[in-house]
């Protein structure tokens, strides 16, 4: 309190001992105006004090100006800083409700999984395919989250990755609850500021095909894969309405005429891609719910094989793929469109009539059509899938064999099967360039394909290097994320 009053009347007391220094000299000077010498000596210390005093004041006034410009500085620069602050949380809120649009929105599943190998993080596709709470997975293991049988699958590459090395591979999963996954795994691993690892992210999308779903066991073909909640629901529904009912081929035709399913296409290009070969296209299903969401074939491939609905299904693929190539103008005339087909249409009896009607009432030549068959199904049912190509071709379509080498390569299965067109498995395409065993395999298939005269499409092609690669190899198609997204039909 004090040093405080001190403080506040030290410059008053300061400048009253000045004016009474000065008083004292100018009176002692006026009481030795006959003493020069004196009076010299005492006008010389009151010029040097008043110069002195002078001096003082200066400086203080520059002391002063110069920490008024240092205040204004940091005033501005405080100012610039909470402007700063300001914009930084403006853009953090903002990318945070992009960054929960995307968490929320995003079909991929994305996880953060630490050096123990607990999830750290989640987004809610990963969640809704676990049906679980998030509570309920934030801190868990992945083992436990898992399973013990489905991480089995994984445990090697989670190893890699938490030594820092980064994955991309694919597998057929079956989950606890029975349900049948085909999923395209990236592995991404997460380095701390001074490089040691401190996890790795696990991007999983589901690729179910209907190859999966026909060579998996009836427990599995009756497992319908984990949905969006809202999807669930009206998957749910819209299986109470076709599912044990007399005629439930008549509702699931009225299902598909009604809009609730939709064709996209997928490119298949030529390699190289400037070798001016006309490129096709593999034709796709999604069932659309209600709030504009795509169900992925997985979820309704069971659900129509359970019910004995392929067939139905499949014949309005084609009617209408058919009916809409004949609609189109700019459609290249070499052009082939690929249509897979369920293992109940492959021993249909009456198929090849309905097919020779539908090619004769679009005027279509058969040749536009190629229909894929599962390697599975040929391995199964060799004879009905060897007489169903037989009857195709006779109608000028031609046959594809796909999911080739997915679990062995053999060319024995393919005696006495016409078939036209091998599509390599993505399982040996994405580590071609790091797996010396897959590039052999590859390369083996390509040289005995070439030398029986059928064409080579390589599946689940995703960068430009492996374009590059493939088209080394003599591969003469290539269909994945790398090459195109597929897309509505017609768009």
């Amino acid at each position: 309190m004090h040093h405080g009053i001190f403080r506040n009347v030290r410059t008053y007391l300061v400048a009253a001992a000045l004016l009474g220094a000065a008083l004292a000299l100018v009176s002692a000077i006026f009481f030795t105006l006959d003493n020069l010498p004196w009076t010299a000596f005492l006008t010389g210390i009151l010029v040097a004090s008043v110069l002195a005093e002078a001096a003082r004041a200066s400086r203080s006034e520059w002391v002063l100006m110069r920490r008024t410009a240092q205040l204004s500085s940091f005033k501005e620069k405080l100012e610039q800083e909470s402007a700063l602050r300001r914009s930084v949380e403006e853009k953090y809120a903002v990318s945070q409700l992009r960054l929960r649009l995307m968490d929320e929105k995003i079909s991929t599943m994305i996880v953060l999984i630490d050096t123990e190998g607990r999830c750290r993080y989640h987004n809610r596709a990963f969640r809704e395919w676990l049906h679980l709470k998030a509570e309920s997975i934030e801190g868990r293991p992945i083992r436990e989250l898992f399973g013990s049988h489905a991480y089995a699958g994984i445990a090697t590459a989670v190893r890699q990755s938490l030594d820092g090395q980064s994955l991309h591979y694919e597998f057929l999963q079956e989950m606890p609850g029975g349900a049948l996954y085909r999923l395209l795994v990236d592995h991404i691993p997460l380095f701390e500021a001074d490089g040691k690892i401190a996890g790795f992210y696990f991007l999983a999308e589901d690729i179910t095909q209907r190859g999966d779903v026909s060579g998996a066991t009836a427990a599995q073909k009756s497992s319908v894969a984990a949905l969006d909640v809202d999807q669930q629901m009206y998957l749910d529904v819209f299986s109470e309405q076709v599912s044990g009912r007399p005629d439930a081929g008549k509702q699931f035709i009225a299902a598909i005429q009604g809009g609730e399913f939709r064709l996209y296409c997928q490119l298949i290009a030529p390699l190289p891609v400037d070798s001016g070969r006309s490129a096709h296209y593999e034709i796709l299903i999604r069932l659309l719910e209600e709030e504009g969401g795509m169900i992925p074939p997985g979820a309704f491939f069971p659900l129509a094989e359970k019910n004995g609905l392929m067939p139905y299904l499949d014949r309005w693929v084609i009617e209408h793929v058919l009916d809409w190539i004949s609609h189109q103008q700019n459609v290249d005339k070499d052009a082939i469109f690929f249509i897979n087909v369920g293992a109940a249409t492959l021993g249909d009896p009456d198929f090849p009539g309905f097919l020779q009607g539908a090619l004769t009432e679009t005027g279509m030549s058969g040749g536009v059509l190629c229909f894929e068959v599962a390697q599975t199904d040929l391995a199964i049912r060799h004879e009905s899938v060897a007489e169903f190509a037989r009857q195709v071709k006779l109608c000028g379509c031609r046959v594809a064999l796909s999911g080739f080498g997915r679990d062995s390569v053999s060319f024995d299965q393919i005696r006495g099967f016409e078939v036209d067109f091998i599509k390599i498995d993505g399982s040996l395409i994405f580590n071609l360039l790091s797996n010396p065993v897959d590039l052999a395999k590859v390369i083996s298939i390509d040289r005995v394909a070439k030398k029986i005269g059928v064409r080579t499409v390589a599946e689940l092609v995703e960068n430009d290097e492996l374009i590059e690669k493939l088209g080394e190899i003599g591969i003469d198609f290539a269909q994945g994320f790398g090459v195109s997204r597929p897309r509505i039909l017609g768009e």
